[in-house]
């Protein structure tokens, strides 16, 4: 193996990645209804582990098992199963990668069918097809529970034998949802200034070390900008990262965008975004957010990784030798190519199928049209959502990947399985309410 790709990195904290691709956090929604690792975690990561990326990350893991991202996620709040956590750590590292924990609250976030009463720094509801209630603000005595919980979380994570954490704070969930103005409205020491906006990450940052030492990995996912009018900007992003600096942070992640305004997907959402458009440059080298993490680069001390949109080895070399980061990050080309870092490290193939630009529905000259066709490219976001979920789940039930797999058939099982993961979810919340837990 040769070129950068194949290079290893020694991160601050002392822990060496074997190479320099990363299979970015992706939600799996396969957990029990009791929101604990599965057999198909196992089977998932132990692929994804043999693939040949340097570094998994994993899918949410809630802090909180009340206010989930959706339905399947695995939560860390005394729910138990600590040995089907080792059994997932145990594949997710069976190649000699490192397994990274992503943490996370969905805050806001949180769909009608797994909570009714979702939680944020203010009580600003996410207006999204009436699927989110209004959320509760969060008192302080629970912010400050929550960045224990956190740590507690990140421990476990350790015992259990992952070989790192990531925290979450990108694309609208409570830690992300802090850093805006549009949702973080308080008047108290956690909202106004950026620095006090902040305050949750770095005190969150603070607890987690102190939780698992000083040799153990830890990483932060940030939005670069939330592209969206009032919202948290590239400018105060640079300010947190500032912050950052003095926290020991491993690994910086580059990311962006919100429910409202989905960079993370590729798609620039409405015509009102006050967010630039996506500059031509960044599109040739293929990475959504390279040219922030560019800007980003000149503040932060710690290595960065940029995930979204990298398909082809000529891009990620590239970014790699610019200097604008030191990782890159995979997605939506593992999940119907368990094997495809390994292949592009052996010189096998070169680029990554790029299913985003073929599985559509519409002609692709009324996706490139105005606001009149808003929601035929909505629709495409989510059904593409859907249809990479169903590869997902076609892997950790052991079979290959379909890319023949039809969009809408896709999203419709997708949206069947949500229904039926949150009722059998809902029945088991129930019994742990009544104290009746499972056998682990």
């Amino acid at each position: 193996m040769t070129g950068l790709l194949a290079q290893a990195l020694r991160l601050p904290c002392g822990a060496v990645l074997p190479n320099r691709l990363c299979k970015a956090a992706m939600t799996e929604g396969i957990a029990d209804p009791w929101l604990r690792a599965t057999a198909r975690h196992v089977t998932l990561y132990r692929r994804w582990s043999e693939g040949g990326a340097g570094l998994l990350i994993t899918g949410n893991v809630m802090i909180d098992r009340r206010v989930l991202e959706r339905p399947g996620n695995v939560a860390i709040d005394g729910n138990g199963g600590f040995d089907r956590l080792k059994a997932w750590a145990r594949a997710g590292t069976h190649a000699g990668n490192h397994l990274w924990m992503q943490l996370s609250h969905a805050g806001r976030q949180s769909p009608r069918y797994v909570t009714s009463e979702p939680l944020g720094p203010s009580a600003v509801q996410l207006e999204l097809f009436g699927n989110y209630a209004r959320p509760r603000a969060l008192r302080e005595d629970e912010i400050l529970d929550f960045i224990q919980r956190f740590a507690r979380a990140a421990a476990i994570a350790r015992e259990a034998g992952f070989t790192g954490v990531q925290i979450h704070a990108a694309h609208g969930y409570l830690l992300s949802s802090f850093l805006s103005p549009v949702t973080n409205r308080r008047t108290d020491a956690w909202g106004g200034s950026i620095e006090n906006r902040a305050r949750f990450l770095i005190e969150t940052l603070r607890a987690t070390r102190k939780a698992v030492g000083a040799d153990f990995p830890i990483s932060v996912k940030l939005n670069s900008d939330d592209f969206r009018k009032g919202g948290f900007t590239h400018a105060e992003c640079l300010r947190v990262v500032e912050l950052l600096n003095a926290e020991s942070v491993d690994l910086l992640e580059i990311s962006g965008g919100t429910y409202e305004q989905p960079r993370l997907l590729g798609y620039a959402g409405r015509a009102d975004s006050a967010a630039e458009p996506q500059r031509e440059s960044t599109r040739q080298r293929e990475a959504y957010f390279l040219d922030y993490a560019a800007k980003i680069r000149t503040v932060a001390r710690m290595p960065l990784m940029v995930t979204g949109g990298f398909r082809t080895r000529a891009g990620m070399e590239a970014a790699l030798a610019s200097g604008d980061c030191a990782v890159i990050g995979l997605a939506r080309p593992l999940c119907t190519d368990p094997d495809f870092p390994k292949r592009l490290l052996a010189g096998e193939i070169d680029e990554a199928p790029r299913y985003e630009k073929t599985v559509v529905l519409g002609h692709s000259r009324w996706l490139s049209g105005a606001s009149p066709i808003f929601f035929i490219k909505l629709l495409n976001v989510l059904g593409q959502q859907g249809w990479y979920y169903q590869q997902i789940f076609r892997l950790a039930d052991g079979q290959n990947a379909d890319p023949r797999r039809g969009l809408l058939r896709s999203f419709f099982y997708y949206l069947w399985d949500e229904q039926r993961t949150a009722w059998n979810m809902r029945r088991a919340r129930r019994m742990l309410a009544a104290g009746r837990m499972p056998a682990d």
